[in-house]
């Protein structure tokens, strides 16, 4: 099985810490954050797809030979402010049927990983205290029925943006993350290539997700 990556952001509220490495390269209990998910993936993951953008070459660098068996390969995102889906569609070409898709600054626990790949296509998510914070996902009968982008209030589920999915996505086209965005939503794209293929999009709580979006999340 393969798992994608998407690395390719500098990280600005990260400040200093990004100006020589990209996020995803910053070091966490002696581990870049790339690493933490590399050690929590599947033992049948033997390939996995580094999306980069941003100091690429720093990635490139250290991964080139691979880490601890598996393939690692590497693919430029063109178009730094493309969004999520955008991101993906770089590694189109090298997908081959079902894989992950993680987020490359996020922190994410083995075990909500595994339950993901219980679903053909799934969506890991986390209750918080206020949804407006991020996509707001809701649900019918553990189904994903529509996600709303940073609005409403109150407590709820929120998209972690990692993916259980497979290459019948890409027989639909990727969609704005909200109307008139020149973004491509990786959510939103699945949520419409579920309804369109009827394919269910599944939901999975997080026991533990954690973004690392400043410096004091490292802390």
């Amino acid at each position: 099985m393969q798992a994608v990556i998407l690395a390719a952001g500098r990280g600005s509220r990260m400040g200093v810490l990004t100006e020589e490495v990209p996020k995803p390269m910053l070091l966490y209990k002696g581990k870049t954050l790339l690493e933490h998910k590399f050690d929590i993936l599947p033992a049948d993951v033997d390939h996995i797809i580094l999306v980069v953008g941003y100091r690429a070459e720093v990635v490139r660098a250290a991964y080139a030979e691979g880490y601890q068996g598996r393939r690692v390969s590497f693919v430029e995102q063109q178009n730094s402010v493309g969004g999520t889906a955008d991101a993906l569609w770089s590694a189109r070409p090298m997908l081959t049927d079902r894989f992950l898709v993680l987020m490359g600054d996020d922190l994410y626990a083995r075990e909500d990983i595994e339950r993901c790949r219980g679903f053909d296509w799934a969506l890991l998510v986390q209750h918080v205290p206020d949804v407006s914070v991020g996509g707001h996902v809701v649900l019918q009968n553990d189904v994903v029925s529509t996600i709303v982008e940073h609005k409403g209030a109150g407590e709820g589920l929120v998209s972690t943006n990692m993916f259980m999915l497979d290459t019948r996505l890409f027989s639909h086209p990727p969609v704005p993350k909200a109307p008139g965005s020149s973004e491509l939503g990786l959510p939103q794209t699945v949520l419409a290539a579920s309804a369109a293929s009827g394919i269910p999009l599944h939901v999975v709580r997080a026991t533990y997700w954690k973004q690392i979006t400043a410096p004091a999340d490292l802390i």
